[in-house]
């Protein structure tokens, strides 16, 4: 027997996987897990018909010869598999596009870097000119969506954006996933949201606003990742996370969001024993204090950020600047040497001011060039630290349509980043 299965609590892209997976490996047995999400339940039980499904009991496992795993590389995220662990004979084959090292011991592997793992297996599906319905292209197309945000999170590929592409021209049906993809938002979900809002425990981590909030809830809850989505967006957070304390079961739930690069949501779950993606995931852990998982978290993304990219690593130095009685005919002359569109004025170090080439817009007459530079610079000084993240630098130019941050430590300025300094690092010129 061959045996295809994935991970508890079964998103999307995990489930087309394991459909996808039906047609690679001709005969093999899907095995659905329980805890499935809202979604994939509501949508597998309308479509049973069509996506035939196994459940543990139905599984003889000393006839399996052949373990097939989709979308994870984890025995700890697979469901009643302690009989198939301690086989030495199984034959193991892994579909996966998360970044952590499998402790599953594949003699064959697929494990890349890339937006869904449903991507790898159409990619294998068109090698091999396997022809689909166009309800198979629509579920594969939902997982694809779900696990790229659309095709918008920044772990999305050319390749995903390809695959979309195929499954379109082999009619997916866009109403049918719309409907699947739109999360419910009840009373239970509401009442929650505004329990968090009450307090909202907003933290500064590096140039980022972060919350983590600790909610306790009674009973099971459906889409809680909304919660925490809506959350986010509602205080205009980089980052959010929600623990959800259930005391009746002693277990805490935790779920993250993020819209910046520096957090890498699944990064931090996975060192909590979840999984998930740069911009969402979520963990697990029982009998644990919530306060102390708070800590862990702010431990964590402390960690990421030390790990991350910084404007100190991007800056040029040392900076080239002027006094405030430059005059302007030699301000304009080191612009012209030096390529550079606007330089610092500094007295004793300190950054006084900021002259730019827009600024000789307001010199009227030659005899006005010998005047000196302060009466032209703009004194008001948009500045950055050198442990800030390129994404802040980035938000600061744009807000105030400025070409260039000095960089100050201590009162003192250390170097300069420019706008093509930060266009450099965003499309991954920059040797990071």
């Amino acid at each position: 027997m061959q045996l295809i299965t994935t991970h508890r609590s079964t998103d999307f892209d995990a489930f087309s996987s394991l459909v996808a997976a039906t047609l690679l490996y001709n005969g093999a047995i899907p095995l659905l897990p329980k805890v499935v999400n809202p979604n994939v339940k509501a949508f597998s039980s309308l479509h049973k018909d069509l996506f035939e499904m196994y459940r543990v009991d139905d599984i003889h496992f000393n006839e399996v010869e052949k373990l097939i795993v989709v979308d994870t590389n984890r025995w700890s995220r697979l469901e009643k598999m302690d009989e198939l662990k301690r086989r030495s004979d199984l034959e193991i084959h892994v579909w996966d596009h998360h970044e952590e090292q499998t402790d599953l011991h594949p003699k064959w592997l697929c494990q890349e870097k890339i937006g869904a793992t449903i991507t790898l297996m159409i990619r294998e599906i068109k090698k091999r000119k396997i022809k689909l319905t166009p309800m198979q292209a629509t579920l594969f197309l939902i997982g694809l969506y779900e696990d790229t945000g659309n095709l918008t999170f920044s772990s999305t590929t050319a390749e995903d954006v390809h695959a979309a592409g195929y499954l379109l021209e082999n009619n997916a049906d866009l109403t049918v996933l719309n409907t699947f993809l739109q999360p419910g938002y009840g009373v239970k979900q509401k009442d929650i949201l505004f329990e968090m809002l009450k307090s909202p425990n907003r933290e500064k981590i590096g140039s980022y606003s972060v919350s983590i909030n600790t909610i306790h809830i009674k009973g099971h809850v459906n889409n809680l990742s909304l919660v925490v989505h809506m959350y986010r967006e509602i205080l205009n957070l980089e980052a959010a996370f929600g623990i959800f304390v259930h005391d009746e079961h002693d277990k805490c739930i935790i779920i993250g969001r993020s819209v910046v690069e520096d957090i890498n949501i699944g990064s931090i779950m996975r060192s909590m024993g979840g999984g998930g993606h740069p911009g969402a995931g979520s963990a697990m852990l029982k009998s644990v204090n919530p306060d102390a998982l708070s800590e862990w978290i702010f431990e964590l993304l402390k960690g990421n950020q030390q790990a991350s990219v910084q404007v100190g690593d991007l800056m040029s130095y040392p900076v080239i600047t002027v006094t405030a009685d430059t005059p302007m005919k030699k301000v304009a002359e080191i612009l012209r040497k030096e390529g550079c569109t606007g330089v610092p004025v500094v007295d004793n170090d300190r950054l006084v001011g900021i002259i730019s080439r827009r600024d000789f817009r307001k010199v009227r007459g030659d005899s006005r060039m010998k005047n000196p530079v302060k009466a032209f610079m703009s004194s008001k000084n948009i500045t950055i630290t050198p442990e800030s993240s390129p994404m802040e630098a980035a938000r600061l130019m744009v807000k105030h349509d400025i070409g260039r941050l000095p960089v100050i430590k201590d009162d003192r300025i250390i170097g300069i980043i420019s706008r093509s300094d930060v266009m450099l690092y965003f499309y991954d010129l920059f040797p990071h």
